[in-house]
């Protein structure tokens, strides 16, 4: 049998540490193909690039690892490398590892869980990896074993259909993760706030900062509590957003005129 062909992508651009040590974690498993973005998307979610012309550039190959460049977005890489550069479609798409938290309500704004979806929705097996570490130079050692494992599961076993994973990993030293907890997304939300500034102009300019509000911290089955516990959270994402147990209350809607 041929070795399973997995797809690398990112948000945080192809020279990030983060998708360094995930290369590192899936070549043991199969043929690796990068494909990510010359430059950090962060935030991008599901975006995909319509107004300019993709390029991609091949820029090395080795044994078992082929790594390319894209001008776009974390979901045109995977776009294009399913379409236009891979030989058959992966058998696992992996994304990360970002460099920062993609728990709770923070997955619909991520770019490294837009390209998961994207895996998803093209019935890719898909999983991203993200540290709660926001440091360029983070240190990734932690991941290696736990997120082999979990590639490696993913591999052997399969996942349901239109279910994706979000993986976090709290950052803490190795000997200090607790373990894995299977979870429910956290309900919570970013509250905005802006940093008002002058240009030189004396035009108007806005930063967005803000600050992460937890809505059910005594909830002991959510991503952020196992982060916050040092344990490893896994959150099975569907990409059916239908909200099936509310269908029963829009049937009571009037809609005669």
């Amino acid at each position: 049998m041929s070795k399973p062909l997995i797809l690398v992508t990112n948000d945080d651009g192809i020279n990030a540490k983060g998708i360094g040590a995930l290369m590192d974690i899936v070549k043991p498993l199969g043929e690796v193909v990068v494909m990510a973005p010359f430059h950090g998307n962060s935030g991008m979610s599901h975006a995909i690039t319509v107004k300019v012309p993709l390029r991609y550039k091949k820029l090395r190959e080795e044994e078992n690892l082929v790594v390319y460049g894209c001008n776009g977005t974390p979901v045109d890489c995977v776009k294009l490398a399913v379409s236009e550069v891979l030989h058959r479609k992966p058998d696992v798409l992996v994304s990360g590892i970002n460099h920062g938290s993609n728990a709770s309500i923070s997955i619909i704004y991520s770019g490294t869980m837009g390209a998961v979806i994207e895996g998803c929705v093209n019935e890719i097996q898909s999983v991203g990896f993200s540290l709660l570490d926001y440091a360029s130079d983070a240190d990734f050692s932690q991941i290696v074993d736990h997120g082999r494992k979990i590639v490696s599961n993913v591999i052997e076993n399969g996942l349901p259909e239109e279910t994706c994973l979000n993986v976090n990993f709290p950052a803490v030293k190795k000997e200090e993760i607790k373990g894995v907890k299977l979870c429910r997304q956290a309900k919570g939300m970013w509250k905005e706030e802006f940093d008002k500034r002058i240009d030189p102009r004396s035009g108007e300019y806005f930063w967005l900062t803000g600050y992460f509000e937890n809505r059910e911290n005594g909830s002991t089955d959510t991503d952020e509590w196992a982060l916050s516990n040092n344990y490893i959270s896994i959150v099975p994402v569907e990409v059916d957003f239908t909200a099936y147990d509310k269908m029963n209350h829009f049937k009571k809607w009037n809609y005669e005129i």
